[in-house]
C-alpha cells in the first residue's frame, strides 16, 4: 500500500510529509473565499512544495485556473459536468503512463477513496458498478449499490476519522471481505442512523424565501447530515441553504444548471454546492431570486 493521506481543498498537508512520489485525486483547487482561502494561498504553494514529486493531479472540479495547467501533463483536470466523480477519471492508462508513486493524496469523501482504491487496484474498478456508485453519492443523482450506501452512511457519520478512510481504501482493495475493516465500516453506519434523527427534526425548521429554503442550526444539540439537511431542503424549493458555524453551504440539484461558482463570483468548486460567509445571507438570497432560472442539464452524469 502506498501512504495515504486524506485532505481537502482549504486544509492541504505539508508536502514534506508526503513520500516520494505523489498522486492528488478528487482535490479542487482553492477556491476564493474572502481574503483567507485562495488558489494562491493554498493551491499553488503546495504545488511548488510537491514540485518534481507531483506525479498527476486528477479531479473533476470546476476552477478557473485549470487553464493555466493545461499545457503541464501531470494535471488530469475537468469540470463536474464532465465528470460527476473522480473514480472514472483513474483508467488503467493513466496509472500505467504514471509509473510508480510513493503516496495518494486524496479528498475525505467517498469518490476521493473510491478513486484511491482503484488507483492501487492499477486502474481497475474494486467491484463491478463501483464507479457508477461514485458518481450517484457524489452527484446525488440516482441510487448507489448497497456496498457504497453503506461506506456512504459510515463515512458521513465520522467524517474526521481518518482511520475510518483508511479502513476504507483497505476494505475495496482487499476485495471487501469480512473482518476489521467491515466490521469498523459497519459500526459507523450504525451511528449514522442515530444522526439521522437530528437532521429530521432540523429539516422541520426551513422557511422560504422565494425560491430559496433556509434553515439556521443554530443550538443543535449533537451532530447533523449536512447532505440530508440539504437534501430535504430542495424538496421544498429549489435551492437551500444551511447555515451552520459561521458559513453558507448552498446547493442545488446537480443537474438543476445552477451555477453558484458563477453567480457569487467564487474562484472555483462545484457548481451546484459552495460554501460562503453567513454576512452574505441576504445577498444571496436575492441573488438567486433575481438570477434568470437556469436550463436543466440532462442525462444523469450532467452532459447536454
Amino acid at each position: 500500500m502506498p501512504q495515504l493521506v486524506f485532505a481537502s481543498p482549504r486544509v492541504l498537508p505539508r508536502a514534506d510529509k508526503l513520500h516520494g512520489r505523489v498522486v492528488v485525486l478528487d482535490l479542487a483547487f482553492a477556491a476564493t473565499i474572502g481574503s483567507t482561502v485562495s488558489f494562491e494561498l493554498v493551491t499553488r504553494p503546495f504545488i511548488d512544495a510537491l514540485g518534481a514529486r507531483l506525479a498527476v493531479w486528477v479531479d473533476h472540479h470546476d476552477h478557473e485556473r485549470h487553464a493555466a495547467f493545461a499545457g503541464d501533463p501531470r494535471f488530469v483536470l475537468a469540470t463536474k459536468a464532465q465528470h460527476g466523480a473522480c473514480p472514472e477519471m483513474v483508467t488503467q492508462d493513466l496509472v500505467r503512463q504514471t509509473g510508480p508513486i510513493d503516496c495518494i493524496c486524496t479528498h475525505v469523501d467517498l469518490d476521493g477513496l473510491y478513486a484511491a482504491a482503484k488507483w492501487i487496484l492499477g486502474g481497475v474498478e474494486p467491484y463491478a458498478g463501483a464507479d457508477d456508485d461514485a458518481r450517484a453519492v457524489d452527484t446525488r443523482v440516482g441510487s448507489p449499490g448497497p456496498i457504497a450506501a453503506r461506506i456512504d452512511r459510515a463515512l458521513r457519520a465520522r467524517f474526521r476519522d481518518d482511520q475510518l478512510k483508511r479502513g476504507v481504501v483497505q476494505f475495496l482493495v482487499g476485495g471487501m471481505q469480512p473482518g476489521v475493516h467491515d466490521q469498523v465500516i459497519g459500526e459507523a453506519a450504525v451511528e449514522f442512523e442515530h444522526r439521522n434523527a437530528l437532521t429530521r427534526e432540523l429539516a422541520n425548521r426551513f422557511t422560504i424565501r422565494g425560491r430559496v429554503a433556509v434553515v439556521d442550526t443554530s443550538g443543535a444539540q449533537g451532530p447533523f447530515d449536512k447532505t440530508d439537511l440539504l437534501l430535504a431542503g430542495q424538496v421544498r424549493a429549489p435551492v437551500a441553504i444551511v447555515r451552520d458555524s459561521g458559513m453558507l453551504t448552498i446547493a442545488a440539484a446537480f443537474n438543476s444548471g445552477w451555477d453558484f461558482v458563477e453567480l457569487f463570483g467564487i474562484g472555483g468548486g462545484i457548481p451546484t454546492r459552495v460554501t460562503i460567509p453567513e454576512q452574505r445571507l441576504d445577498d444571496v438570497i436575492a441573488r438567486i431570486n433575481a438570477a434568470q432560472l437556469p436550463v436543466p442539464r440532462t442525462g444523469s452524469r450532467g452532459d447536454d
